[in-house]
């Protein structure tokens, strides 16, 4: 079920209300009072974005110094409407230099009443797309005199981005030369035991592209979807290739892919926005190949010292590297004096964190770095008790080489 809302309020941080706009009758022009009395005054903003008073539910989030706070009276997509205000937002910042705070709203409030008009129609999202939107809203925001972003240009041929089935991208585009280039960019997150087995591993992803292609061109993606490839195997009855696939538990895709043709032929079929945008984003829990292995020994040697020794080794591919490579070894807070002794890199005490800092500007593949380090402890009088070890932190970039070949 879509936002559905009621109304839709602006507030600064006293709870004054800038602007608000009623889209339904279901709920009165005092909700505001409520919001203002049981939850500002109470402070608990910083508790939960969505909380029922009476009979409706307020939906709300800070941006800069300003709330902006959405009424419903029904069961409402709470996402649907946080998605819509971040949108919104970045609409907002469009028009006004990229800068969205009390004194922006102050300054556009004729122009604000005719966004929140367009954006949403009987408390349902509309076109919120800063492109469509300036072809027939073209007047100008106050911009701040710190903002230094420039003005966007009106882009021409109206008609078919707002009533089309492409309102992403325009016609007439033309480039000398036909590039389009594709990142993808991984987030893992693991916990291993001291003993090296996983406890706990995941991967979040997102492939982002950057597109200058004449025309309106029909670009196609394939994906080793371990799902997409056993059912496109059952279909022409012959055996799925194992080992070489992956199973995506969660996926989102930008406006511009079409979900009927992902779901019958899994291949991510798309006419790309021009310039920069983001295609997809992903999870994986399964079938995850770590790329590194950290082995650690710690031994306390008495009461004042201690060695550590840290060996990282890089399961990828000699082909690839990784960059940026930052390891944090936890270590007590009595720490007075290190010693270090690494195979690559550099290493130091931070006492800020109460860790060893090792940092690797470039990690090749199929390759071991090792650390040794002495720890002095400083003594105390007390009964040593057992120390807590926080687990070791990895921070890297790996990067591989990625031929695209796009036909259309």
């Amino acid at each position: 079920m879509p936002v559905a809302a009621s109304a839709i309020y602006f507030l600064n941080l006293r709870g004054d209300v800038l602007i608000n706009r009623l889209y339904r009758d279901d709920v009165g022009g005092n909700m505001v009072d409520a919001f203002r009395t049981h939850i500002m005054q109470t402070k608990e903003l910083g508790t939960c974005p969505v909380r029922q008073i009476g009979g409706c539910s307020f939906l709300y989030m800070r941006i800069s110094n300003v709330y902006i706070v959405i009424v419903v009276s029904s069961n409402a997509n709470v996402a649907c409407a946080f998605k819509f205000v971040v949108e919104a937002v970045n609409l907002f910042k469009s028009y006004f230099g990229g800068q969205f705070d009390e004194d922006a709203i102050r300054n556009n409030f004729v122009l604000i009443y005719e966004l929140l008009d367009e954006i949403m129609d009987f408390g349902y999202p509309q076109n919120l797309s800063p492109e469509i939107l300036k072809l027939y809203i073209t007047q100008e925001g106050v911009r701040s005199p710190f903002s230094s972003k420039p003005a966007d240009k009106p882009v021409p041929n109206a008609t078919l981005q707002v009533t089309g089935a492409v309102g992403w991208r325009r016609e007439g585009l033309v480039y000398k030369k036909n590039e389009v280039f594709l990142d993808i960019v991984e987030s893992v997150n693991l916990l291993m035991s001291s003993k090296g087995s996983v406890l706990r591993c995941d991967v979040t992803g997102k492939i982002l592209m950057k597109c200058f292609l004449s025309g309106m061109p029909d670009l196609k993606l394939g994906l080793n979807d371990k799902i997409g490839l056993e059912k496109e195997s059952q279909l022409k009855a012959r055996p799925a290739k194992s080992g070489k696939t992956i199973e995506l538990d969660d996926v989102t895709f930008h406006q511009c892919v079409n979900l009927t043709r992902f779901n019958s032929e899994k291949t991510v079929s798309f006419v790309p926005p021009d310039g920069e945008f983001e295609l997809m984003k992903y999870r994986i829990t399964e079938g995850v190949n770590l790329p590194f292995r950290v082995l650690p020994t710690i031994k306390e040697l008495g009461r004042t010292r201690m060695e550590v020794n840290v060996k990282v080794k890089s399961v990828f591919g000699a082909k690839m590297f990784a960059l940026g490579v930052v390891i944090k070894i936890p270590v007590p807070k009595q720490t007075a004096k290190t010693s270090f002794q690494v195979t690559s890199g550099r290493a130091k005490y931070n006492p800020s964190i109460d860790s060893l800092v090792w940092k690797i500007r470039k990690f090749p593949g199929q390759t071991e770095s090792t650390l040794s380090a002495e720890v002095e402890l400083i003594s105390t009088m007390g009964e040593k008790k057992s120390s807590t070890r926080p687990p070791i932190q990895m921070e890297f970039q790996v990067f591989v080489n990625l031929l695209l070949i796009v036909c259309y």
